[in-house]
């Protein structure tokens, strides 16, 4: 198991956490036309939502693992929790008991997108946004056709190593990276740009900040969790059949007491 993560069962729970739903709570990368014809495009509209709860309690990141399994076993969040039923394609809320869970904190240290100008300094990207083309191969279920997604699947590409173990590992490349691989029937951009721009108005409204009264330097309040859920028949959320385009993030604001919930199932249909 990675660093970081760990499973928890139910007689972790001792400090109980309660929440409660969101419901008007609206996200402009997911109401937005352009926006939505970009996740339609990248065969991730309909496929991909977000939702908000509001929590009680005081809570600070060590207590990660009895808050995430609070989360899904409060039944304010089970009945409001979307997620695509593998075995009808459609949309449903958790209707099962989840006897334990995994949860990963994800880093999310970067204030600016300086991350990806290397794209640029390895001409992987061109100038003008243009992303290089190479021959076709396929990773698993993903054609790598230019040399972005090169450096995003193939280790043993010459220059996958532009991007370090710890930058793979951020939130901010993470969005990016999911962005750019999509869905089933993906269409790929030829420019950088749309995956950039929608990476950034993503970060920027997923995750909340705060000024240092004393330094007046601006600091990422949020944590980032990678969350997976488990019934008495093994992995139930985000879907039974793992992908690494399948996933789930819970996004904890402790200034609004917010959990933002991002969640995406790899698939081809739009429902």
């Amino acid at each position: 198991m990675a660093q970081g993560e760990s499973v928890t069962g139910p007689a972790a729970a001792a400090a109980k956490f309660t929440f409660h739903h969101l419901p008007n709570r609206t996200f402009s990368f997911l109401e937005n036309r352009e926006t939505r014809e970009l996740l339609t495009k990248w065969s991730m509209n309909g496929r991909i939502s977000a939702q908000a709860f509001r929590y009680d309690q005081y809570f600070q990141s060590y207590q990660k693992d009895d808050f995430v399994l609070a989360f899904f076993q409060d039944p304010n969040v089970t009945s409001h929790l979307k997620f695509l039923s593998g075995s009808s394609g459609q949309w449903t809320t958790m209707g099962t008991n989840v006897k334990k869970i995994e949860a990963r904190e994800i880093p999310c240290t970067h204030l600016s997108m300086s991350l990806f100008d290397r794209l640029h300094e390895e001409n992987i990207v061109k100038e003008s946004g243009y992303i290089s083309k190479c021959l076709d191969e396929y990773v698993g279920d993903f054609a790598v056709s230019d040399e972005l997604r090169k450096v995003l699947l193939l280790e043993d590409s010459e220059k996958y190593e532009i991007f370090s173990p710890s930058d793979r590992e951020e939130f901010l490349f993470l969005l990016f990276k999911h962005l750019c691989l999509g869905g089933a029937v993906c269409q790929f951009e030829d420019s950088v740009d749309p995956y950039l721009e929608m990476t950034k108005s993503m970060y920027k409204e997923l995750l909340s900040v705060q000024k240092d009264p004393e330094t007046k330097q601006i600091n990422i309040i949020s944590s980032v969790f990678k969350v997976s859920a488990y019934d008495e028949n093994g992995l139930c959320y985000p879907s039974p059949k793992p992908h690494e385009q399948t996933f789930a993030y819970l996004i904890v604001d402790p200034l609004k007491r917010h959990v933002l919930v991002l969640y995406h199932c790899f698939g081809g249909g739009i429902f």
